[in-house]
């Protein structure tokens, strides 16, 4: 009985295997790509101001506004935490702000917009405003209003500032 040889094929790259070679790198590329375009849309609105030529007239405006507030010398701390808020601010004597008729927080995170918190701090006496709310864990940038009288009866903003902070406890 006679053993049958079978001679093996030559291996041949044919223009099947560069189709696959082309259709993996640049399916891989391009997933790579739309998976990052996702992410960057999806976690950021890019939406800085509504109308950005509006800003910039506005702009010198702003600046002159938040060097006379930080020249008044009016003293504040923000402390939050999981479950609230509280706010103290004070005249440069060290008592408190008078005159004040709502004290408003936006809480924002830094890169997202749909957990951005816009609320209302209650006063207490002693210049210390609180609010009691759910607030998740993180870092966030707190953008705090305070609108009053001033010396002459007007109704004006009497401070503002921006705070970053970290808020603590909880659960994420």
């Amino acid at each position: 009985m006679a053993k049958s040889m079978v001679e093996p094929r030559e291996k041949v790259f044919t223009g099947w295997h560069m189709l696959a070679i082309l259709i993996a790198f640049f399916g891989t590329v391009i997933s790579v790509n739309l998976l990052m375009a996702w992410y960057a849309t999806s976690t950021w609105s890019g939406l800085v101001v509504e109308n950005s030529y509006v800003a910039s007239q506005e702009f010198n405006e702003k600046a002159a506004e938040a060097r006379a507030l930080t020249a008044s010398g009016i003293r504040t701390t923000l402390a939050a935490d999981s479950g609230s808020v509280t706010y103290r601010l004070l005249a440069a004597d060290g008592t408190p702000l008078a005159g004040v008729a709502r004290v408003q927080a936006a809480f924002r995170r830094p890169v997202e917009s749909h957990e951005d918190l816009i609320f209302d701090l209650t006063p207490k006496g002693d210049g210390t405003y609180t609010a009691t709310l759910a607030i998740k864990p993180g870092q966030w940038i707190a953008d705090i209003d305070t609108t009053g009288t001033d010396a002459q009866g007007k109704t004006r903003r009497l401070y503002r500032e921006a705070v970053r902070l970290v808020v603590t406890g909880g659960r994420p």
